[in-house]
């Protein structure tokens, strides 16, 4: 293949030497390397590894919303805490840098003319690559299914984005592809890369007649801003369920505390999620043969004697604990495990509501759990309409002693449903947008948990949620606005204009290239020319 104008030596030389790992200097030399259907077939692969791994890193940013999760998880397995989401945003960068680096140098070498001659140690790390997209992709459909459809809402924040970017991609992808074309003598290969680009390229264009998100409307139209309800309070401020926690999420204007609650063997409620008290409390130290025991089997008197903030300071659940004042961190280090009549009585002055599980469910004391909680609730004078109640077991007797307390169910509305449900709180992959829509019409309270991220705030906030329930309180109450808001009008023309730009520059390509083609091969045929009466001049 001969060079390009403007394509220098060595540089065609060092991207050579990069891809095939061979260095060579002479032209007689690379004139002996051909792009063969082997060499063709591997650049195939190479870009369907890019756009795999492209794909993974999209997944990636997505489940980052729920990663603390899978840290806990990790934790009860493996009593190994580390903030698992570095792991993953650095593995998946290496990735996509190693295979993005190769494709960029193929293309490279295509514009330049040069031979698609990939290094066998490039075709190994590329099957590795392929096989560890793979294995995390089969890793997240068996253990944390619920992220494909966190995927599925997330297209409805990036959809129109993707669709621009994509467009752009491949309208630059034209470049390599014409210079491919021109120079290739396999006329069915060209048909049929001719055929699959255009093919691909229509589909593109029409594309955003699939794409559907909330936030594409009018200004007026959008729905009030969610209430938000602090996850075990502000837990990326403060050690989760802890006083400081409540006092953290007052501040970030909560409208709703969340947390679970326990109650001790003496008969004492306490705010506690986890039926062990190895991964907020320091029990190891304090009562190390009763450790593994589930927190029920603690009298109060015991659980006083818990440290419930240190391990905050010390195994940084989340990034925000490195930028806490000194002041916050004196007060984090002194935190315990706060009762149920503690955590009341500020909320009764507060003005904040608590909302809470009472764990665990299978525990054959259930009932007194039940009992011991609302005899708590009802001696410390706080408004019931404050309390919005999530425990299913013995919910009909809890309406029938304390009928103000709001009921809040775990599940969507029944066809036969014998009483209207005015509250739910649900995993926000659990409803689409139509069903927000729906249920916020018929007047019913929807809250979904747990949200992070602005993104998923902001299509959810477009969507016409009641609340949502967060890690990142101090995040979210500081957006006024949706990330993007889209009237159908304006997002139709950037459409139509992304679609004719991109068509007239894929356009222009082809046409340049061919030019370029066409001169070069001129002044090959004037040398040949030139070299014929040179040659015959010698010979007579």
């Amino acid at each position: 293949m001969a060079e390009l104008p403007g394509c220098c030596r060595p540089c065609a030389t060092c991207l050579l030497c990069l891809y095939s790992c061979r260095w060579i200097g002479a032209k007689e030399k690379r004139k002996g390397l051909r792009t063969t259907k082997c060499d063709c077939s591997w650049f195939l692969f190479l870009f369907c590894v890019f756009l795999f791994t492209l794909v993974w890193l999209y997944f990636a940013i997505v489940i980052l919303n729920d990663f603390h999760n899978f840290n806990e998880f990790i934790f009860k397995q493996r009593k190994l805490w580390l903030d698992w989401s570095l792991v993953l945003l650095i593995a998946t960068a290496v990735l996509i840098t190693y295979s993005a680096t190769l494709l960029a140098l193929a293309l490279c070498l295509q514009l330049c003319g040069q031979p698609l001659k990939l290094h066998w140690v490039h075709k190994s790390l590329l099957i590795v690559t392929a096989l560890v997209v793979a294995a995390a992709f089969t890793g997240l459909g068996i253990k944390w299914a619920e992220e494909w459809r966190s995927a599925h809402i997330s297209l409805q924040a990036t959809g129109p984005f993707l669709h621009l970017g994509v467009v752009g991609g491949m309208t630059l992808l034209a470049w390599p592809l014409a210079s491919f074309i021109y120079h290739s003598r396999n006329a069915g290969l060209k048909v049929f890369l001719l055929l699959m680009y255009g093919a691909v390229m229509v589909a593109l264009y029409l594309s955003p007649l699939m794409i559907t998100s909330p936030c594409i409307m009018e200004e007026n139209q959008l729905p009030p801003k969610p209430a938000l309800v602090g996850h075990r309070g502000a837990p990326m401020l403060a050690p989760e369920n802890t006083l400081m926690s409540l006092h953290k999420a007052v501040g970030c204007d909560v409208q709703v505390f969340e947390t679970d609650v326990m109650v001790s063997a003496d008969g004492v409620p306490f705010l506690m999620h986890d039926e062990k008290l190895t991964r907020t409390t320091n029990v190891q130290d304090v009562f190390p043969e009763r450790a593994s025991l589930n927190s029920t089997a603690f009298n109060w008197t015991d659980l006083q004697q818990l440290d419930a903030g240190s391990w905050f300071l010390e195994r940084r659940p989340f990034s925000t604990v490195q930028s806490l004042s000194a002041g916050d961190r004196k007060q984090a280090s002194k935190q315990k495990i706060p009762s149920l009549e503690e955590v009341l009585e500020v909320a009764k002055h507060s003005n904040i509501s608590i909302m809470f599980d009472l764990r665990p469910e299978n525990h054959s004391d259930y009932q007194s759990f039940v009992n011991a909680t609302l005899d708590t609730i009802l001696q410390s004078g706080i408004p019931l309409q404050q309390i919005l109640w999530l425990p299913d077991g013995f919910r009909e007797q809890v309406k029938q002693q304390v009928p103000g307390v709001q009921q809040v169910y775990g599940r969507k509305r029944l066809q036969d449903e014998k009483e209207p449900l005015l509250h739910v709180n649900l995993p926000y992959q659990d409803m689409s947008s139509e069903e927000i829509r729906q249920y916020r019409q018929d007047n019913v309270s929807v809250n979904l948990y747990v949200v992070n991220q602005p993104w998923l705030f902001s299509v959810l906030w477009c969507a016409g949620v009641s609340s949502v329930t967060t890690n990142a309180c101090q995040v979210l109450k500081e957006m006024k606005h949706p990330i993007w808001l889209l009237p159908s009008s304006t997002y139709l023309m950037i459409w139509i204009v992304a679609d004719c730009v991109s068509f007239l520059m894929i356009m222009w390509a082809f046409l340049l290239v061919k030019k370029c083609s066409q001169r070069r091969q001129a002044a090959e045929s004037e040398t040949d020319v030139l070299l014929t009466k040179i040659n015959s001049l010698m010979q007579e």
